[in-house]
């Protein structure tokens, strides 16, 4: 299959996911609004569940691509924790399926796969990633925060001390998630994060 269907596969069952629960999705649905036949849908991603680990890892892949744009946004290191922490909340409040890997807290309207890998007989190398291990809450807050040291430290980062740093990063993910849970007022979590990271970073 092109990427190109699987993508409209993938834009249907999340449309679908948006106006009812997934246990009330139902496939033949989804493909046909794709415009597929469900024969090409499960030959895409074998299951339900296969559909279900393909749409996490492309709600995982999105909001990672979204980080790596917000710390190339800014020169200041500052300008780019805050931006990553506005675009983290940001993305956790317009997708549910972000919002539930940032956090852990899988309602029961949405798909929770097991975040283990399952076994993949897909000729679909999309799908074989899809069905490998899908991050937690600990392993995305790990990928931002080892995605920013690289981007602060640039070339450095492989041979200088940068404890401190990986410190102020991970805080400003973190800081980011508790806005998650807990929205900030008018400030809101870009100033935050600025005003605890002006003691941390020079």
């Amino acid at each position: 299959m092109m990427p190109a269907a699987r993508e409209s596969l993938l834009d249907a069952a999340a449309t679908a996911l948006a106006r009812r629960p997934w246990s009330a999705v139902r496939m033949v649905d989804v493909a046909a609004a794709a415009g597929v036949s469900r024969q090409t849908l499960y030959n895409e991603f074998g299951s339900k569940e296969g559909l279900a680990r393909a749409l996490v890892r492309r709600a995982a892949d999105g909001y990672l691509a979204g980080v790596e744009r917000a710390l190339a946004a800014h020169t200041d290191p500052r300008d780019r924790l805050a931006a990553t922490a506005e675009w983290t909340a940001a993305a956790a409040r317009d997708s549910a399926l972000v919002r539930a890997m940032l956090t852990g807290c899988w309602s029961e309207r949405l798909p929770a796969p097991a975040p283990a890998a399952v076994r993949s007989a897909s000729a679909v190398p999309a799908q074989r990633r899809a069905d490998g291990p899908l991050p937690s809450p600990g392993d995305l807050v790990r990928l931002v925060r080892d995605r920013a040291v690289t981007a602060l430290a640039g070339p450095a980062a492989a041979t200088e001390d940068t404890a401190d740093l990986t410190r102020s990063c991970e805080l400003a993910v973190r800081l980011a998630l508790s806005c998650v849970a807990a929205p900030p007022g008018e400030d809101g979590v870009a100033e935050l994060v600025r005003g605890v990271l002006v003691r941390h970073l020079v």
